[in-house]
């Protein structure tokens, strides 16, 4: 019951199904998903889901496996709960919506194993989807360490699924790996292997039986490791899976340990149609709520950044004050500073550049290398953030000389002990007041929600790969279409978008109108921009003067049209503003009609690539907006 009181639940009444022969059928609000749970002949527990009364993940495995107990066969049930109502209303500071309600009905299943031993399993069902938990009610001082977690989600064989693969560890550049940076497998069968052969990361997108299923977790605490999806031939299953050996800080734990009562993070399962995914908040719902923190400092916008397009070179004094000048120009509140900081600038230089930035209105943020052994990264600041001493006196520094946030980069993977190193790194920076972006990182998992100032995390092949090599410039016109409906839907993403002139040495495949599009149709705290002054300049003042005000908080958004890999249309809300922005990342030409009744304003415009560049048309709400949106083009409205 500990968990449930921090979503601020209404209970309406707590008594248990008589103990019968299964399956128990439990439902969401309005009955549009299901959940049939039951144990299976071998008395494992086994759960069925149903969207709108068609079976979208069949028979499917539940339990722990515990290193002193076994809690997935010889199973028995206990009693089932009655629904209780589950209701929540939370504010965030960041993301595709403000003030968000989250209604559920909750069921605890509680079981015992064959040694009487307990263990509860608690189902949310809310109107875009599934999340469950296990949970140890019991007492002990000893530490408990899971060894597998039996979870699995079986698809019927024709499913679609698109699929970020898993690196291998230690792999890379300086070995990395893994850092959430693959290509998505797009529209492949679920019974795709990925050719790393380390399975697959969250979120991760299934088309079934005429409905969408996005599955991740959220909720992950110190206590537990982040895990990923692994197809188990045994159980004809996607399997919930824990890191690799290699996952951790070292001397740390890799998988789940802890004392008594322990529970494991929220499993989720967001069901419906495609606005129903790109429009869910399911993964900041469940996550814990925030920690008690000031967050008068915690403010989001846009930021000029030097080295996605000129590399380490431009770490300089010189530089930096250019692109002070250049963020305070597009009325942008943050610059930032990248690696090496430390001997390129020098601690005394980079407070005049502080004060510098306060004339113009913009403060700085400065990058840090999280890691110790487990890589072999030589930039620096380097292995300044490994312990709580070293933390206080870095951030402490940093906060004395007026610094807003750290850019904390190359992280070790998700073994608990890593886990836990973001936790505390995160604890540390709320107590000092410095802004969070992770690079190198793990997939945040609802942790915006829990500390409101971490603003972004990267955990996305993004702009600086696009720059490193034509390859990955080739792809990503169908990747930037795929990531609004799977990594971008629930935590912020560090892409660092928005190219409009040109990349040294690299061909670009997105017309700037694409790029355009990208600060908006992306979601992140901060969104550092990769066009440099230079190509800025070269820009129409209408696209100058556009740039100047884009939010990072907004209050609603709405999924327009689109289809993963293909195009993608997504409206965005802030101050009874609309901006409405699309991409097609196909070979031909697509033309959207978007019906505008739902803007408040009258009257705006429509920016686009004409036949010699940018160009800007009138848009009334009076009529329907008819846009053709040419090949790997793209285009942004505001109104």
């Amino acid at each position: 019951m500990k968990q449930v009181l921090t979503l601020g639940i209404v209970l309406l009444f707590f008594t248990s199904f008589t103990v019968k022969s299964s399956p128990y059928i439990l439902v969401n609000a309005d009955k549009t998903i299901e959940v049939a749970f039951e144990l299976s002949p071998e008395k494992t527990a086994v759960y069925r889901v149903f969207y709108k009364n068609k079976l979208v993940i069949n028979t499917s495995q539940l339990g722990i496996i515990r290193e002193d107990a076994n809690f997935y066969s010889d199973l028995k049930i206990v009693a089932i709960s009655r629904a209780k109502k589950v209701n929540d209303h939370y504010t965030m500071l960041q993301g595709k919506r403000k003030d968000i309600s989250y209604l559920a009905n909750q069921y605890i299943v509680s079981l015992v194993n064959g040694k009487g031993e307990p263990m509860e399993i608690i189902f949310q069902l809310s109107k875009d989807g599934v999340a469950f938990r296990y949970y140890f009610p019991s007492y002990s001082k000893d530490i408990k360490k899971i060894i597998e977690e039996k979870t699995t989600y079986n698809f019927d064989s024709t499913t679609k699924s698109w699929l970020q693969p898993m690196a291998k560890a230690k792999t890379g550049w300086k070995e990395t790996n893994p850092s959430y940076e693959e290509h998505y497998a797009m529209g492949v069968p679920v019974l795709t292997q990925p050719e790393i052969g380390e399975g697959w990361v969250y979120p991760a997108l299934f088309e079934t039986n005429a409905a969408w299923v996005l599955l991740s977790e959220t909720g992950l605490h110190d206590k537990y490791c982040g895990s990923r999806l692994v197809y188990n031939d045994n159980a004809q299953a996607l399997q919930v899976t824990f890191p690799q050996k290699q996952e951790v800080f070292p001397n740390g734990a890799l998988q789940p340990e802890s004392v008594l009562p322990w529970r494991t993070p929220w499993r989720l399962i967001t069901i419906g149609t495609l606005s129903t995914i790109t429009e869910s908040t399911l993964g900041t719902d469940l996550a814990e709520p925030a920690i008690k923190m000031d967050t008068s400092f915690i403010k989001g916008g846009l930021a000029s950044w030097s080295w996605v397009l000129l590399k380490d070179e431009s770490v300089n004094y010189a530089i930096t004050r250019q692109f002070i000048d250049y963020a305070a120009s597009m009325n942008w509140p943050y610059c930032l500073i990248d690696a090496d900081w430390d001997t390129r600038i020098g601690v005394d230089k980079l407070k005049e550049l502080v004060e510098y930035g306060k004339t113009k209105k913009v403060k700085l943020l400065v990058w840090y290398n999280s890691s110790g052994s487990w890589n072999g990264t030589e930039y620096h600041p380097k292995s300044k953030l490994l312990t709580p001493e070293s933390r206080a006196a870095e951030f402490g520094r940093l906060k004395e000389i007026g610094i807003a946030g750290v850019k904390i980069d190359f992280f070790g993977g998700d073994g608990q002990s890593m886990i836990a190193y973001y936790h505390e790194l995160l604890k540390a920076t709320a107590k000092y007041q410095l802004l969070v972006n992770f690079h190198g990182a793990t997939l945040p998992r609802g942790w915006q929600r829990t500390y409101p100032h971490l603003l972004t995390t990267e955990a996305i092949k993004g702009e600086e790969f696009i720059t490193f090599g034509q390859p990955d410039a080739d792809k990503q016109p169908t990747h930037c279409a795929t990531i609004p409906f799977t990594r971008n839907v629930f935590d912020p993403m560090d892409f660092t978008p928005m190219v409009l002139d040109a990349i040294p040495g690299i061909t670009r495949k997105t017309t700037p109108a694409f790029e355009l599009a990208l600060p908006v149709l992306f979601l992140s705290g901060i969104q550092h921009i990769a066009e440099i002054p230079e190509g800025m300049a070269k820009m129409p003042s209408y696209v100058v003067d556009y740039l100047k005000d884009i939010p990072t908080n907004w209050e609603d958004s709405k999924f327009i049209e689109g289809y993963p890999g293909k195009y993608i249309v997504m409206a965005r809300k802030k101050n009874n503003i609309w901006h409405i922005v699309g991409i097609n990342a196909e070979n031909v030409a697509k033309t959207i009609t978007i019906d505008l009744s739902f803007v408040t304003q009258t009257n705006g415009f429509l920016i686009t690539d004409g036949e010699n560049g940018f160009e800007k048309l009138p848009v009334t709400k009076a009529k329907p907006l008819s846009v053709t949106i040419q090949p790997n083009d793209g285009f942004v409205v505001k109104i």
